[in-house]
């Protein structure tokens, strides 16, 4: 007989997948304390809060707005594992509350742990070629569909002049969005809740209405562009043909389960190419579930990991989001896409924000910490290997193996940011040198001894005496500190 007893749902668990059936009943809570402690996008906070008050117009929901959710859980209730340490750890002290398994994701927690069990290095695609095989995706018999494990070849494309795909259904605000905004502009008002990026409108789904609806929208029309000019970026076109789900996924709307069915679907029914439906599926049961798994098999002080000493901390343009501050053309357009939708794809995140922080040796568990603030679908267990370990390499190379640095050349190949810019990605010393060229070799020249056993390190590290021009260029590079590109 199935527990009925009722569930408490955290905030990114709002999907008919963390109940136990149809009609059970809910317990939300809303906690003012969680914006109290540190400075969130304030679109972030509008769509978590949107998302928690649409869920609680269903049936059998009950909703209570507390300032902790200790005292908000009076009664027995169950609850899924939740996403965060403190959160499972609050959980564990509530001695009216079962905590049940994990959801939300693909991979179980043992099956994971016994993969990585003995290996010294964890490697993105190992997991995924054992998640493909454990869960039969994109697999024909024994073998990878198309003999392929991965298309990465076919889907690092440089950007067209434009993309001429439908832009995504629109979201349509409704009262519940109206309030939310009155709430937090009394929050910012009268109770010092303060937040950073610009306000709505909402962009991205607060019901599982929404959500279906964006997943269909991306498989029609989409998918089929997407792998191809995935790793490229765009100035007049930000969202180019990415799915733009994460959010939705990281709050529970979607299950990765059937995003993950429906995209090889979409193949199998010759409606997308392989190369794009395996692109996709490689962020969702590759590299979503990889990270989430990371997060809890490494251990609680590894967001601490610093193994490149990167002591620096954030400049308040950045940390403020002030993208006017900014001449860099890549950085500043990439810095207003964060200021104003707390949303751009993977790679400005990791190729425009994440190498900049590291090229100039920002503290990672600050970055870290920023990403989580400042992205609507940033949550800690996303960011801790996503910029600890890969975009920051603080790891020493767990998880990642090299650090994604790279000067101006990459983004002048994979985006059309260049052309327009005062910089130039050939120069790297004198007015126009371009602050990721310059920042490049920087970064080289001040990790040499720790990056010289990196085998994949040593073709720039003996480029980087080659260099005539490096004393001038680390003397620029000093002067330059934390000021604005």
């Amino acid at each position: 007989m199935a527990d009925m007893r009722r569930r408490w749902l955290f905030a990114d668990q709002l999907g008919p997948h963390f109940l136990d059936e149809p009609g059970q009943s809910v317990l939300l809570i809303e906690s003012k304390a969680v914006f109290r402690r540190r400075a969130f996008h304030r679109q972030k906070a509008h769509l978590i809060l949107s998302a928690l008050r649409h869920r609680a117009e269903d049936d059998n929901v009950r909703l209570i707005r507390a300032d902790t959710y200790a005292e908000a859980v009076t009664d027995e209730v169950t609850v899924c594992h939740p996403t965060s340490r403190a959160a499972r750890d609050l959980v564990k002290r509530m001695k009216n509350v079962e905590m049940l398994p994990p959801r939300g994701f693909v991979t179980d927690p043992q099956d994971f742990v016994a993969w990585a069990r003995g290996r010294d290095h964890l490697r993105l695609e190992d997991f995924y070629r054992y998640a493909r095989r454990h869960h039969d995706v994109l697999m024909d018999g024994d073998e990878p569909t198309g003999n392929r494990w991965n298309f990465d070849a076919d889907n690092r494309e440089p950007p067209p002049q434009s993309l001429d795909i439908p832009t995504p259904p629109a979201i349509v605000e409704d009262d519940i969005d109206e309030q939310v905004r009155v709430d937090l502009d009394r929050w910012e008002r009268e109770d010092g809740i303060t937040f950073v990026g610009n306000d709505g409108p909402r962009l991205f789904p607060a019901t599982r209405k929404e959500a279906l609806a964006r997943l269909r929208h991306f498989l029609t029309h989409r998918l089929p562009t997407f792998g191809p000019y995935e790793d490229a970026m765009l100035a007049g076109d930000p969202l180019m043909a990415h799915s733009m789900l994460s959010p939705a996924i990281n709050l529970g709307l979607l299950d990765p389960v059937e995003v993950i069915e429906r995209a090889e679907r979409a193949y199998r029914e010759n409606k997308a190419p392989l190369a794009s439906v395996e692109g996709f599926v490689r962020q969702i049961l590759g590299w979503r579930d990889f990270v989430w798994h990371l997060y809890w098999y490494f251990e609680p002080d590894y967001r601490a990991a610093n193994e490149l000493t990167a002591r620096h901390e954030l400049p308040k343009w950045f940390t403020s989001l002030d993208a006017d501050a900014v001449e860099a053309r890549c950085l500043s357009d990439v810095l207003a896409g964060v200021r104003d939708r707390g949303w751009v794809h993977h790679i400005p995140r990791l190729m425009v924000l994440g190498n900049y922080a590291m090229q100039r040796g920002w503290r990672p568990g600050a970055v870290a910490d920023w990403f989580h603030r400042s992205f609507v679908d940033g949550y800690e267990w996303v960011m801790t290997a996503n910029v600890i370990g890969m975009s920051q390499f603080a790891d020493g190379g767990r998880m990642s193996s090299k650090p994604y640095a790279s000067g101006g050349a990459y983004i002048n190949r994979m985006s059309d940011y260049c052309g327009g810019c005062r910089y130039d990605p050939k120069v790297r010393v004198g007015d126009h040198a371009c602050p990721y060229t310059a920042g490049y070799w920087s970064f080289l020249a001040r990790n040499e001894s720790r990056l010289e056993g990196n085998h994949r390190m040593r073709q720039p590290l003996q480029g980087l005496h080659r260099l005539s021009d490096l004393d001038a260029l680390l003397d620029q590079e000093k002067s330059r500190g934390s000021h604005a590109p």
